[in-house]
């Protein structure tokens, strides 16, 4: 007993008085349990009971030494739902995020995007072609209108200085007082009604819509102010300068002068009324002024009447007949086909332009394409309006 007391804490004794090596401490002797988790479970103890410290009586209670009480360890048991720290190297990484997916999943509507933003691109230019028409038709139309007038003007005075102004449908044409047939689009005559604002309009040969851009048109059947018989001046009402919008207005008695190669002529008005309505005049000369007789819906014409007051003039005669598109409420579908091509020119242009934009410089793309788009615009919106009726 001494020699056991003695080795304390090296050398421990079991009941059958043999001396065994001290182990770690927590560590039970070979061929005992160990105070492991379930030791005092199983020997009808309670759980506390694992943590209490090692007294001097334990170790007499089973015939051994008794162990010095500087050697005494408290082992206690983690409670089930507390997990043992891992050691350093096997910690867990906290586990990284998931890459983004770089491209939309399957069925998924990304896909489409391209093509709705294609299409709503489209729309946008389309939308900005049909304003831009609306635009010309009612704003820029009056101004090439008025420029046309102006060197319209300046031609037909120099003409008359030089006596070479038309005087009927087979000239003299042009300054060098040329024969043959006068050329469509070319002054025959300066209108004035001062009751509704006209002074100084001229009249130029021809009623095709395009002949009515530039202003009113002479019919070639007919002759030209002065002449006898009954003279047909056409005249639009709502676009390209709108020269004939204020024609409802005249009245019985209002004055009309005409001017050609051949003089000053004087009209008095007679009538007015609406295409539904015969005009029954027995003048032997006379002049008749149509345009369109609604500004939006242009379904029939209006026209007045006005009787020659001055003397007759001699006529070289008239043209045998007229095309269709110079009737009146005609227009010219014979642009469609120029239609077509200006409008594919506008897409080639604009796509064109998109690819110099996205591939090169934007701004070079822009000042290049810019004044290309806006001569083509410009001829596109021309053969549009040639299909509209040359009254409107």
């Amino acid at each position: 007993m001494t020699e056991a007391r003695r080795l304390g804490g090296t050398a421990g004794a079991d009941g059958d008085g043999a001396v065994h090596p001290a182990g770690p401490a927590g560590e039970a002797p070979p061929g005992e349990p160990g105070p492991g988790p379930n030791s005092d479970l199983d020997n009808g103890g309670d759980r506390a009971a694992g943590s209490r410290p090692a007294v001097p009586q334990d170790g007499l209670g089973t015939g051994g030494a008794q162990a010095p009480a500087s050697t005494a360890v408290a082992v206690a048991e983690a409670p089930p739902s507390t997990r043992a720290p891992a050691a350093p190297g096997e910690q867990w990484a906290p586990a990284s995020p998931a890459p983004a997916s770089e491209g939309p999943p399957a069925g998924s509507g990304g896909l489409r995007r391209p093509a709705l933003r294609i299409t709503a691109m489209a729309m946008l230019l389309l939308a900005g072609v049909v304003l831009g028409y609306v635009v010309y038709l009612y704003g820029l139309s009056d101004v090439q209108e008025a420029r046309s007038q102006a060197l319209l003007y300046s031609q037909f005075q120099l003409e008359l200085a030089n006596q070479v102004a038309p005087l009927g449908p087979y000239g003299p044409n042009g300054l060098d007082g040329a024969r043959g047939p006068t050329i469509p689009g070319s002054p025959v005559a300066i209108l004035n009604i001062p009751a509704i604002g006209i002074r100084d309009l001229i009249v130029v040969q021809g009623t095709t819509p395009q002949n009515m851009m530039v202003g009113p048109g002479h019919r070639p059947d007919s002759p030209l102010p002065g002449q006898p018989g009954v003279v047909q001046i056409y005249g639009r009402r709502a676009t390209f300068g709108a020269p004939f919008s204020r024609l409802g207005e005249l009245r019985p008695g209002d004055i009309i002068t005409a001017i050609t190669g051949q003089g000053t002529s004087t009209y008095t008005v007679a009538a007015a009324a609406p295409s539904t309505v015969i005009i029954k005049d027995p003048a032997p000369g006379r002049m008749v002024l149509l345009t369109a007789y609604s500004p939006t819906v242009p379904t029939y014409y209006y026209q007045v009447d006005a009787d020659l007051t001055s003397s007759l003039k001699p006529s070289p005669g008239v043209a045998p007949a007229v095309y269709s598109t110079e009737l009146p409420l005609a227009n010219d579908t014979s642009t469609l086909a120029m239609t077509m091509v200006w409008s594919l020119a506008l897409v080639l242009v604009a796509a064109i332009g998109t690819i110099a934009a996205i591939r090169w410089s934007p701004w070079a793309a822009y000042l290049a394409g810019v004044p290309l788009a806006l001569a083509v615009l410009w001829n596109l919106y021309e053969s549009l309006a040639a299909l509209l009726p040359n009254l409107y």
